[in-house]
């Protein structure tokens, strides 16, 4: 299993037997355990000619290192980043308006996950973010994603800055999320080629990253706390670019 990682958890593994059961070499169930949705599993490795293995929960929990694997494990192969380079297919193959996810250094991978299981909900087309100081594609990250590390095409640059340039290169509209900002979400027309440009958990965006923004805009809050985790505003404003789209205002 040198070259595979755990997935891990009823849900996930479901997912990767679906949408990744080529990059999934071996199903780990636990023994004697009466679960319909095992059974499900077994059936859905069985038919992509997936081994099943029958093993004990010791086993299991040493596997999932630390996560909740509800009995099930799928071993898979790494999900990839892919290349810079191949943003330009990717933008080329887009029918309509294309929407982009840009993230700014974000380094915790339940964070990452969740940007990516929200970006393929919204029909995000890529994420891209920097290769350094930033999390990659780790077994965390793709239990977390429940599948959408094999869906979302997710491309780690060596400079976002200058990939940012070629972006707006292409007539795409950058807009990044700062809680100063003096535009407000929803006042902002998202119908048309944009990229979204969340910053880090930490510091937010970084100036360079600020500076190529076509237009900063703030998520109103009526509470107290002055910012939402990057993937809850992700989400909030990934979601108000798909209201718009559909309604058309």
């Amino acid at each position: 299993m040198n070259d595979l990682a755990p997935v891990a958890g009823i849900h996930s593994v479901r997912s990767a037997l679906k949408f990744g059961a080529e990059g999934v070499g071996e199903l780990w169930l636990e023994r004697g355990r009466r679960d319909r949705r095992l059974a499900e599993l077994a059936d859905l490795a069985r038919a992509a000619g997936i081994p099943v293995k029958q093993t004990d929960r010791a086993a299991l929990d040493q596997g999932a290192q630390g996560t909740n694997h509800q009995g099930a494990l799928a071993w898979v192969r790494s999900a990839a980043p892919r290349l810079a380079g191949d943003l330009d297919g990717i933008l080329d193959q887009i029918a309509g308006p294309p929407l982009l996810l840009l993230l700014d250094e974000v380094q915790d991978p339940h964070n990452l996950g969740a940007c990516l299981r929200t970006a393929d909900a919204a029909g995000v087309h890529a994420v891209i973010a920097p290769k350094d100081n930033a999390v990659g594609l780790t077994p965390v990250v793709c239990k977390v994603a429940s599948g959408a590390a094999q869906t979302v095409p997710y491309l780690q640059v060596t400079n976002l800055a200058r990939t940012m340039d070629q972006i707006k290169e292409r007539g795409i509209w950058l807009i990044g999320t700062a809680g100063e900002a003096a535009g407000d979400l929803y006042g902002t027309d998202l119908k048309g080629p944009i990229g979204l440009v969340m910053g880090s958990e930490g510091t937010g965006l970084r100036r360079l990253t600020r500076e190529r923004c076509d237009l900063l805009v703030r998520l109103p809050m009526a509470g107290t706390v002055e910012s939402l985790n990057v993937s809850v505003a992700a989400g909030v404003c990934l979601f108000e670019a798909v209201r718009q789209r559909r309604t058309g205002h």
